[in-house]
């Protein structure tokens, strides 16, 4: 139960009720692929690998069996849940029935914890194999060097982006097809606006800059959170990725559900679950910036 829902007793002239500061839901739902799914795990992705031809040189020769490589990528489910009270008797000492705030409050904190489980997966062991049952470590030849472009740690800058990009090509990731996102702190975007190249229209086709927020460059979206992590180093961990490269699986997307507790003298309870995972589903889509903040 809330003990702290009675700041909303009718003590002002108002009938709003304000969220406090927040990120208010995913932000990162939307740059992953997403599959729904039920059990206790999902073979996400069923992975083949590259094959070569070979040349025909003889006439009436036998048929080449060229093997092909085969994998697989797997998503487990982790179960998130929110819930708190309100009173009969609060509800009659305030303007406003506060349901539907706190339903937002609860949907918003599911959300949150949906990007915690994709970034995660960003740089974390990825289960592979025929049950799920093979480790997989993030590469070590997938992250760009805090000191590259420079001759000590540095934030974001244009030659990360560049080499991260770099590291995405060659690894032939689709770039034309696939879109890249970039995910960055405040830190990081105030980085950027010292970034010359980011920021003119001298290097630029066209704006880069919307409303003082930079929110695409080199081919990257850039999506902004705080909720990145940081290294042994402290040095920020960020992840640039084509959207291919993340999975996620919902096994119960967000829902809530609003009842009378005959237990709790009947009072009023938002209740908002979810169950889903998060899987990398190729190591060389992801590459990890170190940012020195």
């Amino acid at each position: 139960m809330s003990f702290n829902v009675t700041t909303h007793f009718v003590q002002q002239y108002t009938t709003n009720v304000q969220l406090l500061l927040q990120q208010k839901g995913s932000k990162l739902r939307n740059t992953v692929t997403v599959g729904s799914y039920t059990g206790k795990a999902a073979k996400a992705i069923e992975q083949v690998g590259p094959v070569t031809a070979q040349k025909r040189v003889i006439r009436h020769g036998d048929t080449p069996l060229i093997s092909t490589p085969a994998d697989a990528r797997w998503v487990f489910p982790v179960d998130y849940e929110w819930a708190d009270l309100i009173d009969d008797q609060d509800k009659l000492r305030m303007l406003i029935d506060p349901q539907s705030s706190y339903a937002q409050n609860g949907a918003y904190a599911l959300g949150r914890a949906m990007d915690d489980e994709i970034i995660e997966a960003f740089f974390s062991v990825a289960k592979t194999g025929e049950n799920g049952s093979t480790n997989t470590s993030f590469g070590s030849n997938q992250d760009v060097s805090v000191s590259t472009g420079s001759t000590g740690a540095t934030g974001l800058n244009i030659s990360k982006l560049r080499e991260a990009k770099k590291i995405l090509m060659a690894n032939e990731v689709d770039i034309d097809n696939d879109p890249l996102f970039c995910i960055i702190t405040a830190q990081q975007h105030d980085d950027l606006l010292n970034e010359a190249q980011a920021i003119s229209l001298d290097y630029n086709t066209r704006p880069v800059l919307v409303d003082g927020k930079i929110t695409a460059f080199m081919g990257f979206n850039f999506i902004h959170t705080e909720r990145l992590p940081v290294d042994s180093s402290s040095f920020r961990r960020v992840p640039a990725f084509a959207k291919s490269g993340m999975h996620m699986g919902l096994f119960n997307d967000i829902s809530t559900m609003i009842s009378d507790r005959a237990d709790k003298g009947y009072a009023t309870q938002v209740y908002v679950k979810g169950t889903f995972g998060a899987t990398r589903t190729e190591e060389g889509k992801v590459v990890e910036i170190k940012c020195d903040e």
